[in-house]
């Protein structure tokens, strides 16, 4: 018999070493070879996109089937689309002038770690850009998501397969343990991290260079230009995308005090109920666990059901709870992250008191992510681009789309880097750029003066005594000893 964190930790190194061996075939293929099997991978995955995501459903009890599926063409046909011209293989560029050539160079083996809110999406994305650089890729799926991401898994690898080209080019552990995982972090040569914050650190302190994304508290600011009933239904629209399991979905809005009623009725209009009393009192009961943790029971379910658990009673067609709120901090949960169908919800005097407020609410755990505006002011816009420690503003569109590329000119992407405030290596929407060295080669301009060196005229009494200056050490050692 053998332990179960001792087999996953020899199935790690097994599928890195048949992963690493698979790497140096594909490092030998053309640009266009790769690109045939990215495409062939990208028609694959958006041909069972909806299986895809009813088996994520099914098996994590996370977001809706036509949302999973939603996610998982924009990570197959759109992300192809987004990438199929991007040079990745041989000579990038040529710089006549300046006589610099740069090269691509693959990293290797990248250790993709996948959460259950995005599984099967990320694990198309990942192992799309992975391979469009030259590298394979090893997945640590969460055990809660295991089936859904090993049957993106075997799709992929029946891909390769048809491709005449090694199947290891992407694998997956089928025995997912803290243990297991850690290995595969310390053997792989990049790891591209996307999960919770345990995780996430653990990438970071592996040892082996990581890409990892941060938790995403962002604010929504209704500006007093905006178009409130515009705003409103885009944040709805937003954060009940999947059950808001993307960590760019809203989960504050902030607006002022002047059209505050005017928002509270458009949320109201749009299916929002604002928690009150006992019934605020019950759900912020069961929002986290008791170590102040997001409670998963609620992640990625709509809010009939939380409704449920909390053992409350809401109208009929409610998309969204909703709490008045004062503080921003540990005691009050309605200003963390809440991937579900939960918002916060703060009045403020004018633009400059918002400002305050969404980077209290940015430093409440959501520093570096995202942030989303709704305003006509382009004066008020610039302020919090250029003052907002974010790493993508979202202007007058769906915090959630706009994030990962669905409604904005952002790569489509399903891992967001939060920069160095945010404790990440990038703030980028991560590319298959990322994922590659360049080399360059650099020729001589001709500009160097290459003359020898004028002979010294020094005299002998400017001339150093080398031996003089040994005895003195000498002696100096002989006092020490």
């Amino acid at each position: 018999m053998v332990d179960k964190d001792l087999l996953s930790i020899q199935e790690a190194r097994s599928l890195v070493r048949a992963a690493k061996k698979a790497q140096a075939e594909l490092a030998e293929m053309t640009q266009e070879k790769i690109d045939g099997i990215v495409k062939a991978i990208s028609e694959a995955a958006y041909a069972q996109a909806e299986t895809l995501g009813a088996i994520a459903v099914e098996e994590t009890g996370y977001g809706k089937v036509a949302d999973k599926t939603a996610k998982n063409v924009l990570a197959s046909q759109k992300l192809w689309e987004a990438i199929k011209d991007m040079k990745t293989v041989g000579i990038l560029n040529e710089d006549k002038e300046k006589k610099v050539t740069e090269v691509a160079v693959p990293m290797g083996v990248i250790a993709g770690i996948v959460p259950s809110t995005n599984p099967t999406s990320t694990t198309i994305y990942k192992a799309m850009i992975s391979l469009k650089s030259g590298n394979a890729i090893v997945f640590t799926p969460h055990p809660s998501a295991k089936k859904c991401i090993g049957k993106t898994v075997e799709i992929i690898r029946n891909v390769l397969h048809e491709c005449g080209v090694n199947e290891d080019l992407v694998s997956v552990m089928s025995v997912p343990t803290i243990q297991g995982s850690g290995e595969l972090m310390k053997v792989a040569d990049l790891i591209l991290a996307t999960g919770g914050p345990g995780m996430v650190k653990a990438a970071y302190s592996s040892g082996t260079p990581a890409l990892g994304v941060g938790a995403g508290n962002v604010p929504a600011y209704i500006e007093r230009t905006a178009d409130i009933e515009d705003a409103v239904a885009k944040i709805f629209k937003s954060k009940t995308f999947d059950n808001g399991t993307i960590c760019a979905s809203e989960q504050s809005i902030v607006t002022e005090a002047c059209i505050a009623e005017k928002v509270k009725a458009a949320v109201v209009a749009n299916g929002g109920f604002f928690l009150q009393g006992e019934d605020l009192t019950k759900v912020k009961a069961i929002m986290e666990r008791g170590n102040g943790s997001m409670n998963p029971a609620i992640v990625g379910r709509d809010a009939q059901f939380i409704a449920k658990l909390a053992g409350i009673t809401i109208p009929a067609g409610t998309r969204v709870l909703l709490s008045d709120e004062k503080g921003v901090g540990q005691k009050f949960p309605f200003s963390k992250e809440k991937l579900t169908a939960l918002l916060g919800f703060y009045v403020v005097e004018d633009w400059k008191e918002a400002c305050e407020l969404c980077h209290a609410l940015l430093e409440n755990c959501g520093i570096g992510h995202s942030l989303a505006i709704h305003s006509r002011n382009e004066e008020v816009i610039r302020e919090f681009g250029l003052k907002k420690p974010v790493s993508r503003i979202m202007v007058n569109t769906p915090s959630t789309h706009g994030g990962v590329g669905l409604s904005t000119s952002l790569f489509p992407s399903f891992t967001l880097g939060c920069g160095t405030v945010g404790g990440s290596a990038t703030s980028d929407n991560v590319t298959p750029l990322n994922l590659m060295n360049v080399r360059r080669i650099a020729y001589d301009l001709g500009n160097t003066c290459c003359e020898s060196a004028p002979a010294s005229h020094a005299s002998d009494s400017d001339s150093i005594d080398v031996q003089a200056i040994t005895a003195m050490i000498v002696e100096q050692l002989k006092q020490m000893v």
